[in-house]
């Protein structure tokens, strides 16, 4: 029997990848809250339909982005190379991930003021 070592491990990229970024993603929303908040005070409905939006995008990106880096993959022919390629897929993932937060970070701090007057 020939086990297809890319269907074993698009299975497990995927769980490990959705597992960090839903994880995340509910970190940065309960923190979001409270820094969304100092940026714009007296607003607390704003600041929670920002919040919801930034979550909702973040995983609608995150996880497509994971989804579409399948099609990407080279044929995996051992278990180690299995392992290779999913330390280097999520580490892509995890660079993503802190690079979206750090610019959500900036561009909610320099145009936020902006946005409510």
């Amino acid at each position: 029997m020939n086990i297809n070592l890319n269907i074993i491990g698009y299975f497990i990229y995927l769980t490990i990848t959705i597992l960090i970024i839903i994880k995340v993603g509910k970190i940065c929303y309960k923190n979001g809250n409270v820094y969304v908040a100092e940026l714009i005070p007296n607003h607390e409905a704003v600041c929670q339909k920002i919040n919801q939006v930034l979550l909702m995008a973040y995983y609608l990106l995150n996880i497509g982005y994971c989804a579409m880096t399948l099609i990407s993959w080279e044929k995996i022919l051992s278990v180690n190379h299995l392992i290779e390629v999913i330390a280097i897929k999520t580490a892509i993932i995890i660079f993503i991930i802190s690079t979206l937060h750090y610019t959500n970070i900036i561009i909610l701090t320099k145009y936020i003021h902006k946005l409510i007057k």
